[in-house]
């Protein structure tokens, strides 16, 4: 696509910061799809290093053009959602957090063990193959999804779990089809992220989609609220230029998350952008 030649140097400038708040976005929603159901997940950033791992293996050993990986791309993740889905989602509160937890961590050990995967060195020459536009229309696409997922009866059954799931039980709701459908989501919108982010950059690396990422995913929704989409994205945002403004405290932004954590926790419950969307009757 050809830009103004104004615009085309503001990109070129600010480029990485860019593409860093649109797929920071994506990566709020994936969050967010789980937190509406009541659910506690970390898996996000374990199903974004699939997204990213499957796409880069596709570009480089088969040469897809990107138009086809990157659907492609959210594949591998939906199909293990699907597979841990059943077992984990049995669990709730914290013991769901650290079983997705350790299943990142297992992936993250295969991916520094597997020589076709790069091993502790990561694959690099990704072709640089994302463009601002496809981020950020995905992620338009993505918010007006959700926003109008959330407007139906679809919203009212996830609010409803996420209140009293045993009420929405016994009112009619199949919680355990709305905890998965919720997580295959989630890990659509994390693969597409990590196709994105291994195709703006280079390189991934193992360490990319460990703990630490697992948590400032985690900040992205809880700083912004999930009262409607739009919540956790500005919670990204915020989180992704913070280190830009503050760039001599960058070696503590894992400091940073976590203090955002406690204190969203104690003092906004609700998240900055405490507003929840108004549901018509049935």
């Amino acid at each position: 696509m050809t830009y103004p030649p104004w615009l085309d140097d503001f990109l070129w400038t600010y480029q990485n910061v860019i593409h860093a708040l649109g797929i920071n976005g994506l990566l709020a929603l994936s969050m967010y799809v789980v937190l509406a159901v009541g659910q506690l997940s970390l898996g996000q950033a374990a199903f974004m290093g699939l997204g990213a791992y499957s796409s880069a293996l596709m570009t480089l050993k088969l040469h897809l053009p990107f138009f086809v990986v990157l659907p492609a791309s959210c594949v591998v993740p939906a199909l293990f959602a699907l597979a841990i889905g059943v077992p984990t989602l049995r669990l709730s509160g914290v013991y769901l957090a650290i079983a997705t937890i350790g299943l990142g961590e297992v992936l993250r050990a295969i991916y520094l063990n597997l020589d076709v995967l790069g091993g502790a060195l990561g694959l690099s020459g990704i072709p640089q193959r994302t463009e601002t536009w496809m981020i950020y229309l995905l992620l338009i696409v993505a918010i007006a999804v959700l926003w109008r997922v959330g407007h139906s009866r679809i919203g009212r059954a996830m609010e409803a779990m996420r209140e009293d799931p045993n009420a929405a039980q016994v009112m009619g709701v199949n919680v355990q089809r709305y905890r998965l459908g919720a997580l295959v989501a989630s890990a659509v919108l994390a693969g597409v992220a990590g196709a994105l982010g291994a195709h703006a950059s280079n390189f991934i690396g193992p360490n990319e989609y460990g703990f630490e990422p697992a948590v400032t995913i985690l900040s992205y929704a809880l700083l912004g609220g999930i009262g409607t989409p739009f919540a956790p994205v500005l919670g990204a945002w915020i989180l992704t230029l913070l280190p830009e403004v503050l760039r001599g405290f960058s070696d503590f932004r894992g400091v940073f998350n976590g203090l955002i954590i406690v204190l969203a926790v104690l003092f906004l419950p609700n998240g900055l952008l405490a507003l929840r969307m108004k549901r018509r009757a049935a």
